[in-house]
């Protein structure tokens, strides 16, 4: 029997399963009982690898329904994936055009969670372009957070890109979003409701 529904959970760069809002979302999950269909997975710095990672858990998983949050560059990942997948999505102060800034951090970075080291090549700035979505089929899949303080990422992009009726934006605030844990019942709401 399939599943009803898989939500992912995908990080930012640099970021892990051990995030705060991959925990906070977790524990959400716990407490409205559907702790077994969230999955957090690692993901590789490479962006071809990412996908291909993520098509892999998504089909082992034959839910009926897949539901995406995306923090960052977890967020340009699931509004890739929500335009193949005709998936519901939830993004998080998210990348709206990595690959035209991506070259600043070519070298070697370590993880903020494990301490790994990772290297961002040339090579992950063209996956990058490749997973750009210009334009949106399903415009209404999307619901966007974003804090106008974050100090990473302008959130006029992600009005720009998805448009007024379907952002939400909050003063202050930063880059790891602050007070996530207010959100995760209207987060929940909007992708639970889009379950056929």
């Amino acid at each position: 029997m399939r599943n009803k529904f898989l939500l992912l959970y995908l990080h930012g760069f640099l970021s892990s399963p051990l995030s705060k809002k991959a925990q906070k979302t977790i524990d959400y999950g716990k407490s409205i009982g559907i702790f077994d269909a969230i999955e957090v997975p690692s993901l590789p710095v490479g962006p071809a690898d990412t996908i291909e990672r993520l098509h892999l858990l998504i089909r082992s998983r034959e839910a009926e329904n897949l539901l995406l949050i995306g923090s960052s560059l977890g967020g340009y990942f699931a509004t890739y994936l929500s335009e193949i997948f005709n998936a519901p999505s939830v993004l998080i102060n998210p990348a709206i055009d990595p690959h035209k800034h991506w070259r600043k951090y070519l070298g070697q970075h370590r993880n903020y969670h494990t301490e790994e080291v990772h290297e961002v090549t040339e090579a992950h700035v063209k996956e990058l372009e490749k997973l750009h979505v210009p334009r949106k089929s399903y415009p209404k899949n999307f619901l966007v957070f974003a804090q106008k303080g974050d100090e990473v990422l302008d959130y006029r992009l992600a009005l720009e890109a998805f448009g007024k009726e379907n952002c939400i934006i909050r003063e202050g605030g930063n880059h790891s979003y602050e007070n996530y844990e207010l959100e995760l019942p209207h987060i929940f709401d909007f992708l639970l409701s889009r379950i056929n």
